[in-house]
């Protein structure tokens, strides 16, 4: 541990033991840390060839570091706009031993066209700001509020970055809030990007749902397939089943 302790700052930061591949994540203690959205959204993706993706809000960069260790990407870059979290993000990065096929790039994902010609990366990924406006609670802390509201981006921005940076039958996997599906659904088809699968995320299963997961394929016929609900938590608290194998835990026939 000598060795990944030095990417650490003492006090600030913590080392986070991911479960999968021996990589261990730096992330603030006081600062945004990953949810369980980041873990669900890696899970949803469906990564068969090899390929290069593309994590836009990559915070922390759990997601690509998840993306990484489960699928046969060939090289995966990570984007995000504040500049402490993606300084960290590549502290990561160079920790675990990635930086041959791993990068975080510090910038504003509305002028990914400065950075990479259309059609760059094969598939993209994002766990964008939920919240517009008065929904939600704004948080003092500047680092949670850019990450939970529409303070940097927009919808409309992740979803045209997306689309630019994808070729034809390309990817776009995302998750969000279901309250605004339907303005999802309208700017993933102006942008020229087609909702192929979709799956709704219950606390409980007597509770109405709070996340939506969704696969868009650039250029891809009118046709989407609704997925099973995935339930989180038991009636008693306990995580399901399917939670647990998502987190390597439980195995499920």
């Amino acid at each position: 541990m000598d060795r990944i302790d030095s990417y650490v700052r003492e006090g600030e930061e913590s080392l986070d033991d991911l479960q999968i591949n021996n990589y261990y994540l730096i992330q603030k203690k006081k600062g945004f840390r990953y949810g369980i959205d980041s873990v669900l959204l890696s899970y949803f993706m469906k990564i068969k060839k090899e390929g290069r993706l593309m994590d836009l809000c990559t915070g922390s960069g759990i997601v690509a570091f998840l993306a990484e260790a489960k699928y046969p990407l060939t090289y995966i870059e990570g984007m995000e706009i504040q500049e402490e979290y993606a300084e960290m993000a590549a502290r990561s990065v160079r920790m675990n031993g990635l930086s041959d096929r791993m990068r975080i790039l510090q910038g504003d994902i509305r002028e990914v066209r400065e950075h990479f010609p259309s059609g760059s990366f094969d598939y993209v990924s994002c766990n964008p700001p939920y919240m517009i406006g008065s929904h939600g609670l704004t948080n003092l802390d500047p680092a949670k509020n850019i990450a939970r509201h529409e303070v940097m981006c927009t919808l409309s921005d992740v979803i045209e970055a997306a689309s630019w940076l994808l070729p034809g039958k390309g990817h776009f996997y995302m998750v969000h809030r279901p309250f605004r599906l339907a303005e999802i659904f309208d700017k993933l088809k102006k942008a020229g990007l087609e909702p192929k699968r979709m799956r709704m995320v219950y606390p409980t299963l007597k509770k109405e749902p709070n996340m939506v997961l969704i696969d868009a394929v650039k250029g891809g016929r009118e046709r989407i397939s609704v997925e099973a609900p995935l339930i989180i938590y038991n009636e008693d608290g306990s995580y399901t089943r399917e939670v647990l194998h998502i987190y390597g835990k439980e195995e499920i026939d």
